[in-house]
């Protein structure tokens, strides 16, 4: 399902009207489902260290990219990981490790089809036989790319990733209102309690973060992370679209990088790249390129991968000693 995240949701005191008073009975009722769901899970130990990056509102913080850096660092260190997803908006319900010559992002989702590129992806709407499946086929460590709220597993390590963006108004957790009033898929201290560290995920182009947004997070060790560009964008002028959670992060990350953009359209987070909507964008482009992220890239039809330019990030740590100190117990 595409979803269409309301920007107005980040800001950090959002106006009471009429559809936020509406909204208000139903997040309690969010909360409290919430609350029971992480209570009543079976916690299945799959035999091997489970690290989950999840988060705590809706989605766009980058919870993926940090997925995918641990996964490369663990790698690096001799630890065979596979990532564990629920493969949102594919058809495929798992588990089922993830092709990308056999599947696309129809089938596995746009997400798991980016990881898979370097790294061992399984989809499983069942996270406990997903887990079963990926020991079984040799992992000795699960990243779980989101499942803070879901109890089904046993992990060792929850880590909770933040978006550190706070210019111009914006606030990580809005007005801290719980969906479908606000952003947040629990309320803030109940989601912080279960956490065993905070990843502070910051643009590339910001050098510090906000003192008041640590001070929120100080209550569990916090790891500065960056999205950091693998390459400079086209020098061309480009028309830039993103389906992502926070579809204005990536104009702003272009922006900052020197991209010159004719225009940004946003999407829906995992709206599909129809012919028509590739072809109108081209029309609205003007003679100028198409650029986009790698995971609007994974939902391309074949006909237009050649013609759409991919701009992709990663997730740097800052402090490499301080990730391995959160991380020791499962390197253990």
């Amino acid at each position: 399902m595409a979803w269409r995240t309301p920007r107005s949701w980040y800001r950090r005191r959002a106006p009471a009207g009429l559809l936020w008073l509406l909204a208000t009975p139903a997040a309690r009722l969010w909360a409290a489902a919430s609350a029971r769901r992480i209570a009543d899970g079976a916690r299945f130990d799959p035999g091997v260290p489970v690290i989950c990056v999840g988060n705590l509102t809706l989605g766009g913080e980058g919870k993926t990219p940090i997925a995918r850096e641990l996964v490369r660092w663990l790698g690096a260190r001799g630890l065979a990981a596979a990532i564990l997803t629920r493969g949102h908006a594919g058809r495929l319900k798992g588990p089922i490790e993830v092709d990308p010559t056999l599947h696309s992002a129809h089938d596995v989702g746009d997400e798991a089809l980016m990881l898979a590129k370097d790294a061992s992806v399984w989809v499983a709407r069942d996270r406990a036989a997903g887990a079963q499946a990926a020991v079984a086929a040799g992992a000795r460590l699960i990243v779980m790319d989101d499942g803070h709220q879901n109890g089904g597993l046993r992990k060792l390590l929850s880590l909770v990733v933040v978006d550190g963006e706070t210019r111009d108004g914006a606030w990580p957790f809005g007005d801290g209102s719980v969906f479908p009033a606000g952003p947040l898929r629990e309320p803030l201290d109940q989601g912080l309690a279960r956490a065993d560290a905070v990843v502070l995920l910051l643009p590339a182009d910001l050098a510090e973060p906000d003192p008041e947004l640590l001070a929120v997070l100080d209550s569990k060790p916090i790891l500065i992370a960056r999205l950091v560009p693998e390459r400079p964008p086209p020098p061309a002028r480009q028309l830039a679209f993103a389906g992502i959670g926070k579809p204005w992060k990536f104009q702003r990350a272009l922006a900052a990088a020197g991209a010159e953009l004719v225009d940004f359209v946003p999407l829906a987070d995992h709206q599909p790249l129809t012919e028509p909507l590739l072809a109108g964008l081209a029309r609205r482009a003007g003679g100028a390129g198409l650029i986009t992220t790698e995971k609007d890239a994974a939902r391309l039809p074949p006909a237009w991968r050649a013609k759409v330019s991919v701009w992709p990030v990663r997730a740097v740590f800052d402090d490499q000693s301080a990730l391995a100190a959160v991380l020791a117990p499962a390197l253990s």
